[in-house]
């Protein structure tokens, strides 16, 4: 597991663990987006191995895999944050392009190893926003999409999805992709969408609202994306592109007055209501206006659904970040309160 400490990739390493079939080595730089914290219930857990490295590092990539000897790879690791790759694209294409290469590489040579006999397969993270941005009349994304990335951080993912299908048709390496829509739940950077409105509301802060507010994602709870990773690592088809997501599209503004009705109804203001703290603040450069998925390929294909509605997963995540104030206030100081990530999907930090 890349980037096991980090949003997504917690939920997954929890989830594994949970049924204890197979033991997990999540290896991670632990970067402001990577939180120990995260994995705190597994500390006395003998089946799960925390690693700290960078998949950056050839030879620590290389160490492991000849210590581990493993029988796959799920990588989450990556910068995901979109404003941040504005501000610093080269952090991006560094992490996201250059190590999942060396990742590749290293299970390549790994794979052809003398005298290795286990089973192997590399499953590659990747998101939505490769393809671009949807009109609001244009039907949703499917795996056959055109790639049309409009930020740095989409650009270097897109790189990297490159690489992975490259590696299978070239060297034969036994790879699968997922392309998944915006996640939420329990453990996400404070910096991304859901987890922003409800740390403002709660601490009586602006709850910032980029331009008009209708930009468009669809939505996925993080446990139900994690079990379709599952899924496609179990019984995907090797070379393939599996899109995940649960036909949840809602604009910003929706899912904002959706959090603050359900905080008036959880945890209520000493008077009004949460929404009187919405703030309209300037949208961002590349500002990608509607995403959605079709997902039909892993319904039909593996008969992957997500377990949660909407409604229902968005209240489990707000009852999570009540009663967990000790995890996120101690994440004070790695990021920026005033600034409104707009729901991307976070795949662990760096690592």
């Amino acid at each position: 597991m890349t980037g096991g400490a980090g949003f997504i990739g917690s939920n997954f390493v929890h989830a594994v663990r949970r049924e204890g079939r197979v033991p997990v080595v999540t290896f991670d730089l632990l970067t402001y987006a990577g939180n120990l914290a995260n994995l705190d219930s597994l500390k006395n857990d003998p089946g799960h191995l925390l690693v700290h490295g960078d998949i950056r590092d050839r030879k620590a990539v290389r160490d492991l895999f000849a210590t581990v000897q493993p029988t796959g790879l799920f990588h989450f690791a990556a910068e995901s944050h979109v404003d941040r790759s504005i501000e610093n694209p080269a952090e991006f294409i560094d992490t996201n392009v250059t190590g999942t290469f060396i990742l590749l590489d290293e299970a390549l040579r790994y794979v052809k190893g003398a005298g290795r006999d286990r089973p192997f397969r590399f499953l590659h993270v990747s998101t939505d926003e490769v393809y671009g941005s949807l009109g609001e009349d244009d039907p949703p994304f499917t795996e056959k999409t055109p790639y049309a990335p409009n930020s740095p951080y989409a650009a270097s993912k897109a790189a990297s999805d490159h690489l992975v299908r490259a590696y299978f048709h070239t060297y034969g390496l036994p790879v699968v992709t997922t392309n998944c829509s915006n996640n939420y739940g329990p453990w996400q950077f404070p910096e991304k969408l859901i987890p922003t409105v409800i740390l403002s509301a709660l601490e009586e802060r602006p709850i910032p609202l980029y331009g008009d507010g209708r930009n468009i994602r669809d939505w996925i709870f993080a446990p139900d994306h994690c079990e379709g990773v599952r899924r496609v690592f179990e019984r995907g088809r090797a070379g393939e592109t599996y899109a995940i997501g649960a036909h949840n599209p809602r604009s910003n503004r929706e899912v904002i007055a959706r959090i603050t009705h359900i905080l008036d109804r959880l945890s209520p203001r000493k008077s009004g209501s949460y929404a009187e703290l919405v703030a309209s603040v300037p949208d961002r450069p590349g500002h990608d206006r509607r995403y959605e998925i079709d997902a039909a390929k892993i319904r039909s294909e593996l008969g992957w659904r997500p377990s949660h509605s909407f409604e229902e997963a968005l209240e489990l995540t707000v009852r999570w970040y009540l009663e967990n104030r000790p995890w996120w206030r101690s994440l004070r100081g790695r990021y920026d309160g005033t600034r409104q990530g707009v729901g991307r999907q976070e795949k662990g930090g760096r690592a």
